[in-house]
């Protein structure tokens, strides 16, 4: 079993920065895309950026120029840092990987989510 939990979420003021955190756990042989993704209320869900095995990160282009994605192999976790943080980022968000598994082929789950709200 591989589970994905998120953190990192909460309350923040309009330019301020949160990082959230994606971890895996389970039976993992390689983590091999990660994607963060976020849903506003009423909207679809959006795919903000992503991060291959190789290092290779991609943004949408509301993210891009204000977040970064990177990984932490040894800790088999993916992070989101947020700068610039702006009314419109709120929103749930979900981290999503493509792990191969040490038993059981591959696999793509999905995180819990977890809350950002930016207000003052």
């Amino acid at each position: 079993q591989v589970q994905l939990v998120e953190s990192g979420g909460g309350l923040v003021q309009p330019g301020g920065s949160l990082r959230l955190s994606c971890a895996a756990s389970g039976s993992i042989a390689s983590i091999d895309v990660v994607r963060w993704f976020r849903q506003a209320p009423g909207k679809q869900r959006e795919l903000v950026a992503t991060i291959t095995i190789w290092g290779t990160t991609n943004y949408a282009d509301s993210a891009k120029g204000r977040f970064t994605i990177s990984r932490d192999d040894a800790k088999n976790t993916v992070y989101l840092q947020m700068n610039s943080l702006k009314p419109e980022d709120t929103a749930v968000y979900y981290c999503n990987a493509d792990i191969r598994t040490t038993s059981f082929g591959r696999i793509s789950p999905w995180g819990q989510g977890t809350q950002v709200t930016v207000s003052s």
